[in-house]
């Protein structure tokens, strides 16, 4: 639960902001143990059922996070308080869900808290390896080298989404232009000429009766189709939102064979990035092991990577554990991650590895886009074809009969 609070410092100075609990008396002790004076407490507003709409137009998008971790690391290096330079990105961010989270963040810190623990209170926002490396970092006193890191990362990331994102718009622009056309025309234009079919007593090809009665259906059903579709799209999402969906979800991605040849690069590249961030900022490799298996994005690799994280820890080699999973790891992986281990250049070896994975995924995303247009074009074609055959043999048909 969300509550809103005015409080004031020791220093007598007005604080107000939002605070996370489970309820008031722990959002109470939160404030408490920030040296706050409470002056009011009050639950936020309630939830509203558009609310996940309006957090949808209002999320942090990957590039919002990209310019953010930019400029953060570019403070940083300027010898910048880490006070004021959370101020400072407050007043440059627009995005309005990012905004609140940055100035609770410098709220927190003002008022004694870590930039990792700011990070954690910000857990919808922020990814969950933000703050883990940020934990290491202020451990370790490499704060601005780490931040630095994950710009890096981040903006890695980005072309990488972009890439893959940017080869599903045309087909999914023009699938979604053929849909449109064919519901206009089952709808709106089969329904006026069916009576001419049934006056004229043509027989009629399957393909057109059952595209007659469709549009004869839909044009009496709509809207109860339209809630159902509307009912089922909700429950499916919902699903997905569950830790069973998510999964089920994220194991199709691996599985699938065409997916699975653009998602599986993906995954290798991202993994050997984030490695190669984590190990030049010093985080030993156990530990990187468990930050990057939040870093994956994908359910069932974060299971794998955090069994990899085990057995480093009980003193196995990576190469080995890696080797144990060849249905998530190429052998080029564990092979090379050996060569890392033998030679002590493991940075080098995740280096590499980012290198080949990366190409290789633009690569085949590349591939798939010269291969996707055709077909699609092949197959829209034929479908269209179809559709208005379905009208102009019958037409045809009628006509000829007139003919004496």
């Amino acid at each position: 639960m969300k509550f809103k609070y005015q409080a004031r410092t020791k220093d007598g100075e007005l604080q107000v902001g939002y605070v996370d609990a489970a309820s008031r008396d722990g959002a109470a002790n939160v404030l408490q143990s920030h040296n706050l004076f409470i002056l009011s407490l009050e639950e936020a507003e309630k939830a509203h059922w558009y609310d996940p709409l309006v957090s949808f137009f209002n999320r942090v998008s990957r590039r919002d996070m990209i310019i953010f971790t930019r400029q953060l690391a570019t403070l940083l290096e300027s010898d910048i308080t880490l006070s004021r330079t959370l101020k400072t990105l407050y007043e440059q961010t627009r995005n309005s869900a990012l905004k609140e989270a940055v100035f609770q963040m410098a709220e927190d810190v003002d008022a004694g808290l870590s930039l990792s623990q700011a990070l954690d209170r910000q857990g919808g926002v922020f990814p969950t390896f933000f703050a883990e490396m940020v934990r290491v970092a202020e451990v370790s006193g490499s704060l601005n080298d780490v931040v630095a890191l994950l710009a890096d990362y981040t903006e890695k990331e980005g072309t990488l989404a972009s890439r893959a994102s940017s080869a599903l718009i045309y087909p999914g622009i023009v699938v979604g232009l053929f849909v449109i056309t064919s519901v206009i025309m089952v709808t709106f234009v089969f329904p006026q000429i069916t009576p001419i079919f049934a006056q004229s007593n043509v027989s009629l090809p399957v393909f057109t009766s059952v595209l007659l009665k469709s549009g004869d259906f839909i044009s009496k059903w709509w809207l109860p189709i339209i809630l159902v579709l509307v009912a089922l799209v909700v429950l499916i999402l919902d699903y997905f939102q569950t830790k069973e969906g998510q999964a089920f979800l994220d194991d199709m991605k691996i599985r699938l064979p065409i997916l699975s040849r653009v998602y599986r690069p993906l995954i290798m590249a991202r993994f050997a990035n984030a490695a190669v961030i984590l190990v030049r900022g010093g985080i030993p490799l156990m530990q990187s092991m468990e930050i990057i298996s939040y870093m994956i994005g994908n359910v069932v690799y974060r299971d794998v990577i955090q069994a990899l994280a085990e057995d480093v820890r009980r003193g196995g080699l990576l190469s080995q554990s890696v080797a144990n999973y060849p249905s998530y790891f190429p052998p080029i992986v564990s092979q090379m991650i050996a060569v890392g281990e033998t030679t002590g250049k493991i940075e080098h070896i995740f280096e590499r590895l980012s290198t080949f994975y990366s190409r290789e995924a633009d690569a085949v995303i590349s591939n798939l886009v010269d291969l996707i247009q055709p077909v699609l074009m092949v197959g829209v074609g034929l479908l269209v074809g179809l559709l208005f055959a379905s009208v102009l043999l019958p037409l045809y048909q009628l006509t000829s009969s007139f003919q004496f």
